[in-house]
C-alpha cells in the first residue's frame, strides 16, 4: 500500500503540492487560535498594582473576567492606629512644647526605663507605664497629666493640664503592613485561573484595568507569578530556538557539503512543526513552556526520515543511475527504514502522552508535540521529499539521459558478426 502511495505522490507532483500548501495553512490557523500557557500549576498569578484611584478597583476588575478564580488582595489596612493631633495654640500658652506632650503620651503608652532589678547574677529593666486596661481606654489616656513649667522666680507646686486639654486622640485603621520592591511601595492582587489559558487572561485582564481602573501619575501596574515565568521562558526561546534550527542546518550541510540537499532535508523541520501544532489542537491543549521544548527536539528528530532517504539516492545517483529512477528507487527501498525511525521514535512519547499522574502538564504537550510532529513529517518525507529532490535537481536529469542514450549500442551491433 505505501508502495502504491509513493508512487501516486510521484506521478501526481501538483496534487501533492496542494496538499501541503492545505498542510501548511491548518497549521498556521491552529497556531492563531491555539491558547498560550505557562506550565500549569496551582501558582498564584500575581498582579501587582499601585493604585488609589476612582472607578473599579484591581479586585473588583479581575473578578469580573471569566477563568479568574480565588481573587484576594494583599492586607494593607486594619490595624488600630492612636493619632494624637496638638493644638499648638493651646500649647503655646501654657508654656507647652510638642515634645513635652509626645514624651508624656509615649511614657504612659509605651513605657520608660526608669531602673534596674537585680536578682543574682541576673539584671532586670523596670518600665514605668500604664496598666493594660488604661492604656487602651482613651478617657484615660486623655486624663494623663502634663507638667506645666515654673516660670522663672515663681514660688509653689508646679502646675498640671490633662493631655485632652492641648490635643485630641483618635483610634482609627492604619497601615497593617508596607510591602516594598525596589524601594517603592507595593499592594498584590493574586488569583488563579482555571478554565482559560493564562495568555488570554492577562490580556482581557490588562485591557480591562486600562478602561476601568483609573490610575493617577506615579502609580503603574505590573504582572508577575506565572505570567511572568511564562515571558521570560518566551524570551528565552525566542533565542534558544533559532540557534537550535541553525545548528540542525549547518550539520546537515557538513554532511551533504552543499546547501541544496541541506535545505531539502530541513524541509522535514516546517512540516513536523505543523503536525506537532494541529497535534496540540487535536487534544485542546495550550502553547506551553513543555510544548515550545518538544519543538526544539522534534527539528532534530525530524531530519533523521530525510537524511535517510536523501543520502540513499545520493548514492545511488553516484553509482550512476538516473535521477528519476534514483528517486523511485530511493523512495521505495528506504520506505521500511522510514518507518521504523518514525514508529520508534513516536511510541517511545506514547506513555507521555497519555500520563496523567505527577508530571503530566509536563510529558503531555512535550509528548503530543513529538508524537503529531514526527508522524506528520514522516508522512510529508515519503510523499513530498522525492517531489522536492526532482524538484531541485530537475536540470541535471536531463544531460544523464543523454549520456545513457550516447552508450547505448545500436541494434545492428548486437547481431553475432
Amino acid at each position: 500500500m505505501f508502495e502504491k502511495l509513493i508512487r501516486f505522490a510521484i506521478d501526481q507532483r501538483w496534487l501533492v503540492m496542494l496538499m501541503v500548501l492545505g498542510m501548511a495553512a491548518l497549521g498556521a490557523y491552529n497556531y492563531q487560535r491555539l491558547p498560550i500557557d505557562a506550565v500549569p500549576d496551582i501558582t498564584n498569578v500575581q498582579v501587582q498594582v499601585n493604585t488609589a484611584a476612582p472607578g473599579y478597583s484591581p479586585l473588583e476588575s479581575e473578578q469580573r473576567i471569566p477563568g479568574a478564580a480565588d481573587v484576594k488582595v494583599e492586607q494593607t489596612t486594619g490595624l488600630p492606629m492612636l493619632t494624637l493631633n496638638i493644638d499648638r495654640s493651646k500649647a503655646s500658652r501654657l508654656g507647652l512644647n510638642v515634645n513635652d506632650i509626645q514624651e508624656a503620651l509615649s511614657i504612659a503608652v509605651g513605657g520608660r526605663e526608669a531602673g534596674l532589678v537585680f536578682q543574682g547574677d541576673r539584671r532586670f529593666d523596670i518600665l514605668v507605664r500604664l496598666p493594660d486596661e488604661a492604656r487602651g481606654n482613651l478617657d484615660a489616656i486623655r486624663r494623663i497629666p502634663i507638667r506645666l513649667p515654673i516660670a522663672d522666680g515663681a514660688v509653689g507646686l508646679p502646675g498640671y493640664v490633662q493631655l485632652g486639654d492641648v490635643a485630641t486622640l483618635d483610634i482609627a485603621p492604619g497601615p497593617n503592613q508596607i510591602s516594598r520592591e525596589d524601594g517603592k511601595r507595593r499592594v498584590v492582587v493574586t488569583a488563579n485561573v482555571r478554565g482559560r489559558d493564562i495568555g488570554s487572561f492577562v490580556t482581557e485582564a490588562q485591557a480591562k484595568l486600562d478602561a476601568q481602573v483609573k490610575i493617577p501619575t506615579g502609580y503603574w501596574t505590573t504582572w508577575g507569578g506565572t505570567f511572568e515565568q511564562l515571558q521570560s521562558a518566551a524570551k528565552r526561546l525566542q533565542i534558544v530556538v533559532p540557534v537550535a534550527l541553525l545548528l540542525v542546518f549547518v550539520l546537515l550541510f557538513v554532511m551533504f557539503g552543499n546547501i541544496k540537499d541541506g535545505l531539502l532535508v530541513f524541509t522535514g523541520v516546517p512540516f513536523a512543526l505543523t503536525g506537532g501544532i494541529v497535534a496540540l489542537w487535536l487534544r485542546d491543549i495550550p502553547l506551553s513552556i513543555s510544548a515550545g521544548v518538544g519543538f526544539i527536539a522534534l527539528s532534530g528528530v525530524a531530519v533523521l526520515n530525510g537524511l535517510v532517504m536523501i543520502s540513499f539516492i545520493r548514492s545511488l545517483r553516484d553509482n550512476g543511475m538516473p535521477l528519476d529512477q534514483a528517486i523511485d528507487e530511493g523512495a521505495l527501498t528506504r520506505l521500511r527504514p522510514v518507518l521504523m525511525t518514525a514508529l520508534v521514535a513516536s511510541l517511545g512519547f506514547v506513555p507521555m502522552a497519555l500520563a496523567t499522574g505527577t508530571g503530566a502538564e509536563v510529558q503531555r504537550p512535550l509528548a503530543t508535540v513529538v508524537i503529531g510532529g514526527i508522524l506528520s513529517s514522516t508522512v510529508l518525507t515519503l510523499l513530498v521529499l522525492p517531489l522536492l529532490y526532482r524538484l531541485a535537481h530537475w536540470r541535471e536529469a536531463q544531460p544523464a539521459e543523454q549520456v545513457t542514450a550516447e552508450w547505448t549500442p545500436p541494434d545492428s551491433a548486437k547481431a553475432p558478426a
